[in-house]
């Protein structure tokens, strides 16, 4: 059974989507999945009938002045129309990623922001389980999670570096993790709706 992955993101220099791009990544190395990076700079059909068939979609924003960037928040408020028509993305999949200059930069703010915008749409919330790195003197900072967020994956990029050079491999890393797990819980949930469906008709 397939499994459709979209990750749908904003990102205004280039550091979100390298990070998209990790995210993706890591979900592809999962069998049978199918993955589609799609920017959320332009909200077309083709944006909305793509997300309609995903199976999940994990969301992704810079973070700027501690919360999304303004492209993200149009989006999200562009998919009022979804939500007031019967919650059409109800138990789909959602995970969320987000890159900052700074090290906190208030990362966890806009997580939960795609949180709580996900569980509006019904969306069953997918976080990170990696135990948190960088926290002990024999740490490294190329460790995974090496910035301590379970909610979602996040990403430090220097605020005078390209996304040629920056965010660094272990985010990279994490956020591979992250695009992963997605894929592997939504099979799961695919295969359970499937046999849930078998034993309905069965009975």
């Amino acid at each position: 059974m397939q499994a459709r992955i979209v990750v749908a993101y904003h990102s205004g220099y280039g550091h979100t989507a390298k990070q998209a791009e990790a995210v993706a990544a890591g979900a592809e190395k999962v069998p049978d999945t199918e993955v589609r990076l799609v920017s959320l700079t332009e909200l077309n059909d083709e944006l909305w009938e793509r997300l309609q068939e995903a199976d999940a979609i994990i969301f992704g924003t810079p973070t700027y002045m501690g919360g999304a960037s303004a492209g993200f928040r149009t989006f999200v408020e562009a998919t009022s129309q979804v939500w007031g028509d019967n919650l059409r993305w109800k138990d789909k999949i959602a995970a969320g990623f987000t890159n900052s200059g700074n090290m906190s930069g208030d990362k966890l703010h806009t997580l939960v922001d795609i949180a709580l915008f996900a569980a509006q749409h019904g969306m069953i919330w997918v976080g990170l389980a990696e135990y948190g790195g960088w926290n002990t003197s024999q740490g490294s900072p190329e460790d995974i999670n090496r910035l301590g967020s379970w909610l979602g994956a996040m990403s430090q990029s220097n605020n005078d570096e390209s996304p040629e050079v920056t965010p660094g491999t272990s985010d990279l890393r994490t956020a591979e993790v992250l695009g992963r797990r997605v894929a592997a819980i939504t099979h799961v949930q695919l295969r359970g709706r499937s046999a849930s469906d078998l034993a309905a008709a069965s009975a």
